[in-house]
């Protein structure tokens, strides 16, 4: 029985995503969906909850499980015995980065990488950017299932315009310090709980 892991932060779950544990259901048997967890960062979403949210976008699919994990991901890998990595790509920025993780992991514990291209419908979709419209009121139907929407509305809908632009900030300042030339800050976004969840 082939057996993957899914890596991410999650935080939510987007139509990407659910995109990509699908069409890697047709490549493995099991798929691990992992949940990065950063106990010094503060997601919008807990880990219960993003569990909960990956569980209900794939209608409780018997051959998805949903887990979290700290340290190192190539470790994790491992400790469950899984064959692969199954990372999705939305763009040329993003292969950049994902091809050097690739290879660090390969070289840390042999763990070979396999890549999805998203859909033409999706490549554009990304949790951070999924949050930011929904931070100011924006509507963010069709890109994440419609109970996550709901509870993006729940999240949001308390704070006032102030305490939305001052979170819209916060999340913004440790990305800003990854970009890298020719990169962005979507991209940057991406990067966290690749090789680690820091």
């Amino acid at each position: 029985m082939t057996l993957a892991v899914y890596p991410g932060s999650f935080d939510p779950i987007t139509n990407g995503h659910v995109d990509i544990i699908q069409r890697a259901l047709k490549l493995y048997d099991r798929l691990v969906v992992a949940i990065a967890n950063n106990v010094r960062k503060a997601p919008l979403f807990t880990v219960e909850e993003r569990k909960e949210q990956i569980r209900r976008a794939v209608d409780g699919d018997p051959r998805v499980e949903v887990d979290a994990f700290e340290g190192l991901l190539v470790e994790y890998v491992q400790k469950r015995g899984a064959q692969s990595v199954v990372r999705g790509l939305r763009a040329l920025v993003d292969f950049e980065y994902e091809f050097q993780l690739a290879h660090m992991n390969r070289r840390l514990g042999s763990m070979e990488t396999v890549f999805l291209m998203t859909s033409e419908k999706d490549f554009y979709v990304a949790s951070s950017l999924v949050k930011e419209v929904a931070q100011f009121g924006g509507d963010v139907t069709g890109l994440v299932p419609p109970h996550v929407q709901e509870a993006l509305v729940a999240k949001y809908g308390g704070e006032s315009r102030e305490d939305r632009g001052a979170r819209s900030e916060d999340e913004a300042v440790p990305d800003a310090g990854r970009v890298r030339k020719g990169g962005s800050a979507q991209s940057a976004g991406r990067r966290r709980g690749r090789l680690r969840s820091r």
